[in-house]
């Protein structure tokens, strides 16, 4: 068995996030997860965090390296949706979401890159989204904040490429959660007659898509976008 790394995943608290955490503690290694509301998958330790603040950011750091050590992983999960069509949207629709899904995703990551740089080792998963390549109406803030960590990766890449870091995004497609579920049936057909694999992904194959590119068999492969969508968005 590898040693345990520290894993910190940004919201990790429900949805895909709280899949993700669980297969990271499922895999031996120590996780925290930052929550609003406190609460944490089975196994994690939750840190209160906002990513649009970087004061709560680095109180949320500072707690998880004095209970579990300098963390080696960052999966930078938590996000937001104010959708609208362009046209009907707000600047504070667009700005929220962009400092929630882009900015809060460079907080997170400048204040644990520090440690991963002293470390000569580190592994950066970005989640971004098929929208993010592939653009979805009524989402142009989102599709513009999740299209960015690709930049934001690849950047990251050529500057610390070279001290045993990797930065990459993982793209999930329509994914069975809450949300979905909630979908009205005909909505749902909808989005399944777009999905080459005629079917939503579970979260579990978002996570384990997560913990694979974060672990050391994927040691060489950074800067990468790997889709998780059914053929959803090929090409893009």
């Amino acid at each position: 068995m590898p040693e345990p790394r520290v894993v910190l995943v940004t919201g990790g608290n429900r949805g895909i996030g709280r899949t993700i955490a669980e297969e990271f503690i499922a895999a031996g290694d120590r996780v925290a997860v930052t929550s609003r509301n406190g609460d944490a998958p089975e196994g994690a330790l939750a840190v209160a965090a906002d990513v649009t603040d970087a004061a709560s950011l680095d109180a949320a750091y500072t707690r998880v390296e004095e209970e579990l050590g300098d963390v080696a992983v960052i999966v930078a999960n938590a996000g937001i949706t104010r959708d609208n069509l362009l046209m009907r949207m707000g600047e504070d629709e667009f700005s929220a979401v962009v400092d929630t899904n882009l900015t809060g995703v460079f907080r997170t990551v400048k204040r644990g890159i520090t440690n991963l740089i002293r470390h000569r080792y580190g592994r950066i998963v970005l989640i971004s989204s098929v929208s993010g390549l592939y653009g979805v109406a009524g989402q142009a803030n989102y599709s513009a904040a999740k299209a960015g960590l690709v930049g934001l990766a690849r950047s990251i890449t050529r500057e610390v490429g070279a001290r045993g870091i990797t930065a990459n995004v993982v793209a999930p497609g329509f994914v069975r959660t809450d949300m979905t579920e909630e979908l009205p049936e005909k909505q749902q057909q909808e989005y399944l007659s777009a999905i080459p694999a005629k079917r939503f992904a579970e979260p579990s194959e978002v996570a384990k898509v997560v913990r694979w590119v974060a672990s050391d068999e994927a040691a060489y492969i950074s800067g990468a976008v790997i889709p998780v969508d059914g053929g959803l968005g090929m090409g893009h």
